[in-house]
């Protein structure tokens, strides 16, 4: 499992957010949401860079490139 996979959980869960929460944070469906974090499908740059600045952290961290937050 890629390491992203799991930090876009991580991330979520530790500001006690549902998948359809962050989903409307990005203006897209739940379904779509939840992809993301199954690896189902891809996550967008846009949407990566977004979740990013929404959780106050890097994209080499969402992406497992690093442990610093």
């Amino acid at each position: 499992m890629p390491m992203y996979l799991s930090r876009l959980k991580d991330l979520r869960e530790d500001e006690d957010l549902t998948q359809k929460e962050v989903a409307a944070i990005l203006k897209i469906d739940q379904r779509v949401y939840s992809n993301y974090e199954t690896g189902k499908r891809e996550l967008p740059i846009s949407h990566l860079i977004a979740l990013a600045d929404f959780y106050h952290t890097s994209t080499d961290y969402i992406l497992g490139r690093t442990n610093k937050k």
